[in-house]
């Protein structure tokens, strides 16, 4: 379509040429989520004048979308900040953002892709590949149909923090046709690290996927724990380096796990990924 393909160079090439004044306009709809017969909630994000033009923009998808942009909607009381974020940013996104279930120990079971045993966590029944296919087989085609989408991969990235990130991480593997960016900020990768490696090993990750990947001094033990992460990190950023694609680890100093933490990282990845 040519006139999605104007867009991509008008996105590409966009920038807020001084300070405005803008509002970013946040819109709550139910969807349904067919393969588990449940309801959810969606926090979509569109630019202040979208309804005054007829530009196509790129879309971030992200998990946990009621911590994403306002404090009264976060479960903790805190967001990411992402509304304030891209009200100053110079580039404009539509963020759809996926709340999760949360009911009991859902949030784990849907946010895990594989199925394991965490003497942590307990028995995580991992249902994550089946919520994927949803967002592919469903979720995006309805974005894409009812807003002025850039559809292609290249304009269509996901997100995520702890399970979220872990997600994040693979769906830009699993589902690498559909999505070329990837933000897994403190990603729970360490339960399942032989899983994702030869999910990465059997993969096609087309050399133009970026992934950011963080986490925070404060989230492990000492010394010894940051070394952990970064060796479990390291290899797979090795499986990306292989494929030609590119790969940024962020290891944040006195990063802790919260939303406070993530919302600083805001525009390190926004600006790796779509810059």
């Amino acid at each position: 379509d040519l006139n999605i393909m104007l867009d991509i160079s008008y996105f590409i090439s966009i920038s807020y040429k001084k300070k405005e004044m803008r509002n970013i306009m946040i819109k709550k709809i139910t969807t349904y989520i067919t393969p588990f017969q449940l309801e959810r909630t969606l926090h979509i994000a569109l630019p202040d004048n979208y309804y005054e033009t007829q530009v196509h923009y790129p879309v971030m998808y992200m998990y946990d979308g009621h911590n994403l942009f306002q404090d009264h909607d976060a479960t903790y009381g805190k967001s990411w900040g992402l509304e304030d974020f891209l009200n100053d940013y110079d580039k404009p996104f539509i963020i759809v953002g996926i709340e999760c279930n949360h009911e009991g120990q859902e949030r784990l079971n849907e946010f895990s892709p594989y199925t394991f045993d965490n003497s942590y966590f307990g028995h995580i029944n991992g249902k994550g590949e089946i919520l994927m296919d949803w967002v592919i087989e469903e979720l995006k085609p309805f974005i894409d149909e009812h807003y002025r989408t850039i559809p292609f991969r290249e304009c269509t990235g996901i997100g995520g923090s702890s399970m979220g990130g872990l997600m994040a991480l693979y769906t830009v593997i699993k589902y690498n046709m559909y999505f070329s960016k990837a933000a897994c900020l403190s990603s729970a990768i360490s339960m399942c690290l032989p899983q994702l490696k030869n999910e990465l090993q059997e993969a096609f990750i087309h050399p133009d996927t970026r992934v950011y990947m963080s986490f925070g001094t404060k989230e492990v033990r000492g010394k010894k724990g940051i070394e952990f992460m970064k060796n479990n990190l390291n290899e797979i950023e090795k499986q990306f380096h292989l494929s030609g694609a590119s790969f940024h680890l962020n290891i944040i100093k006195n990063g802790q796990h919260n939303e406070a933490s993530w919302e600083k990282e805001n525009k390190v990845y926004f600006d790796y990924l779509w810059k």
